[in-house]
C-alpha cells in the first residue's frame, strides 16, 4: 500500500508540474501565435522554467495548438514546358525579309489597370509585322498575335524568337510553331540582351509615346498604340536602314 501510495503521489505531481506549464504555454501561444515548439520551449526558460523540447511538443499536442504559419505556395514543378535552343544567337543584321522574326509583351498602364502589348518585328527592316493588346497576359494573347503574323507573311521555314516566357515555352505554342514550319529559338533565361531588337522597339515606345500619356483609358491606350505603330513603320526613319522608314526600305529593296 505505501508503495503504491508513492507511485501515485509522484504521477499526482507530474499531473500538476504539467498543468502548470500548460498554463504558460497557452498564455506564450496567445501572444505569440507563430511560435512552434523550438520557440515555446526557449520562451519557457526565458520565464526560468527548463523542459525538453519533447515534452513541450507534448503538451503543445495534448492542448491541440501548433504555431500559424505562411501558408505555402505550391510549385509545379512537373508543369509540361518546351523550350527551343537559342537559334538566333544575337546574330540581328543582315537578314532577309521574313527569315528572323522577334517577339516579346510589354506593359500598358491605364487608369483603370494594365492592358498587355505582345508584338512582332521583322529582323530584315524592324517592322512590326503584327501585334494584339489584350487585357491578359496569357497564351491567348501570344497565339493571336502569331495567327495575325501567318495572315500577313510566308512563316514557313522562318525563325521565331522570343524570350522564356511561360507563353512562349507553353506545350501549344511549341506545337504551332512545328506545325507552322517554323524555326523556334528561345533567348537565354534572364538574358534580356539575346533580345535586344524587340526590347530596343518597346523601349522607343515607351519614351515616345507611352511615358507622354497620362490617365488614359483603356480605349485611348489602344488607340496610342497603334498610332505609333504606323507612324514607327511609316514615318520614322532609322539611320541602320539608310534613314529610311522600315516600310520605304521593304519597298525600295524590293525594286
Amino acid at each position: 500500500g505505501y508503495y503504491k501510495w508513492l507511485k501515485n503521489g509522484k504521477v499526482s505531481l507530474r499531473k500538476q508540474d504539467d498543468t502548470l506549464l500548460k498554463e504558460h504555454i497557452l498564455t506564450i501561444h496567445q501572444t505569440n501565435k507563430m511560435y512552434g515548439y523550438p520557440r515555446v520551449k526557449i520562451a519557457l526558460r526565458d520565464k526560468g522554467l527548463k523542459v525538453n523540447h519533447k515534452k513541450v511538443y507534448r503538451l503543445m499536442s495534448e492542448l491541440g495548438i501548433q504555431s500559424i504559419i505562411r501558408k505555402k505556395r505550391r510549385v509545379w514543378k512537373n508543369r509540361v514546358s518546351r523550350t527551343f535552343d537559342n537559334v538566333l544567337e544575337r546574330q540581328f543584321k543582315d537578314r532577309t525579309e521574313n527569315e528572323v522574326f522577334v517577339t516579346d509583351i510589354t506593359y500598358l498602364p491605364t487608369k483603370t489597370g494594365f492592358l498587355y502589348l505582345s508584338a512582332i518585328q521583322d529582323l530584315y527592316n524592324n517592322e512590326i509585322v503584327a501585334w494584339q493588346v489584350g487585357k491578359r497576359n496569357d497564351l491567348q494573347l501570344v497565339m493571336d498575335t502569331l495567327s495575325e503574323l501567318t495572315t500577313k507573311r510566308n512563316v514557313y521555314r522562318s525563325i521565331i524568337h522570343s524570350d522564356q516566357g511561360f507563353q512562349y515555352t507553353s506545350l501549344k505554342y511549341h506545337q504551332t510553331v512545328e506545325q507552322l514550319g517554323m524555326i523556334g529559338s528561345h533567348s537565354r533565361k534572364g538574358n534580356c540582351h539575346d533580345n535586344a531588337c524587340i526590347e530596343s522597339f518597346f523601349s522607343h515606345f515607351k519614351s515616345e509615346c507611352l511615358y507622354l500619356l497620362q490617365d488614359h483609358s483603356e480605349e485611348e491606350m489602344i488607340r496610342a498604340v497603334e498610332q505609333y505603330i504606323y507612324f514607327y513603320n511609316y514615318k520614322r526613319f532609322q539611320k541602320r536602314l539608310n534613314h529610311l522608314t522600315p516600310i520605304e526600305y521593304r519597298h525600295q529593296m524590293a525594286a
